[in-house]
């Protein structure tokens, strides 16, 4: 909390002035709710990504689902409400764990506005086979609600977690969030802004604090705004991005900015991993994040897979190597830092 109360301390004024009105939506142009149909957007899920995969990658297969006695499946457990609308997410763990276990928080990807929490249980199957807690939590899409409200939503699922450790046998100091594409971003985003009273929303009942203690980016930008950057581009449909934020990356640039997790990397950013495709956009801003977590003594590494596509971590042959890369920083972080 040390590291994380002086990141405060030592912001300016000007920059928290920015920010506050940024997300409050504060520009000259009215936020555009169009894209809040409260229909649910099916376009990216398993099978129609594997459709377009597997035609530039003829040997892809999709993961097959998994099942392990020792590991018990809780569905549609809520944590989280706001009024009728029940959050929910599906838990995953090893019934004969003894110790105290880490928690992986799995975030789904899908533009902010499609994909859906059960994609990635046969990575929760896996993970929780291997001595992991692991939580697949929904999260209202921009569809439903725009840009902050994702962001309370997960920060909402951790304080969760970290209320509940003890139910689910883990060690509230070993809390990760783990995304894939969207969610990735949504990851890094939970592991720069931990506590920031900024991007809280309603906290309710609840003394549990927000931050994480590690982080996993599968393929998620660190930056909207960055050079390396492609989001935004609305000159043929209108961008996942636009359609999260209301706004147009030309309208409200500072609303794009205040929402990458490059704005606040810091001393307290916590270790993270990048496990990424070979398509270059979808992890702009990574390298230059990562300067500032080298400059901080912050560990992280890179695995990128040469030749594959932006859904890698769904399919074979990627997701074997993908889950060793995962096991592999946590057992490093969580025991030798």
């Amino acid at each position: 909390m040390g590291l994380v109360q002086s990141f405060y301390k030592n912001i300016t004024l000007k920059i928290m002035l920015s920010l506050f009105f940024a997300v409050s939506f504060q520009s000259l142009n009215a936020q555009n709710l169009k894209g809040i149909t409260n229909v649910r957007d099916t376009s990216y899920a398993t099978v129609s990504a594997f459709k377009k995969t597997v035609k530039d990658f003829p040997n892809t297969t999709i993961v097959s689902k998994m099942h392990f006695d020792f590991v018990k499946q809780k569905n549609d457990v809520v944590y989280c409400s706001y009024g009728k609308r029940k959050m929910k997410l599906d838990v995953f763990f090893d019934v004969n764990a003894k110790k105290k276990q880490t928690a992986v928080i799995i975030i789904h990807g899908g533009g902010w506005r499609s994909g859906n929490r059960q994609q990635h249980h046969p990575m929760a199957q896996k993970l929780a086979s291997l001595g992991y807690v692991c939580f697949t939590p929904e999260y209202r899409l921009s569809t439903e609600a725009l840009f902050p409200a994702a962001i309370y939503d997960l920060k909402a699922a951790i304080r969760w977690v970290r209320e509940n450790a003890n139910q689910y046998n883990i060690d509230p100091n070993k809390i990760v969030a783990l995304g894939f594409s969207a969610g990735g971003e949504l990851a890094a985003f939970m592991a720069t802004t931990g506590n920031m009273p900024l991007f809280e929303g309603a906290v309710t009942n609840s003394d549990s604090l927000s931050q994480v203690n590690a982080v996993v980016d599968i393929d998620g930008t660190l930056s909207f705004v960055h050079s390396e950057s492609s989001e935004g581009d609305d000159s043929k449909k209108i961008s996942a991005g636009t359609y999260w934020f209301g706004y147009s990356k030309k309208e409200n640039p500072k609303l794009w900015e205040t929402a990458s997790p490059l704005s606040y990397v810091s001393a307290a950013t916590p270790p993270t991993l990048f496990i990424n495709s070979s398509v270059a956009r979808m992890h702009a801003g990574r390298d230059d994040y990562r300067k500032v977590l080298n400059e901080n003594g912050i560990y992280s590494e890179v695995h990128e897979f040469e030749n594959s596509p932006h859904s890698f971590c769904l399919f074979n042959p990627w997701f074997d190597p993908t889950i060793q890369y995962i096991d592999s920083f946590l057992t490093k972080v969580f025991t030798k830092f």
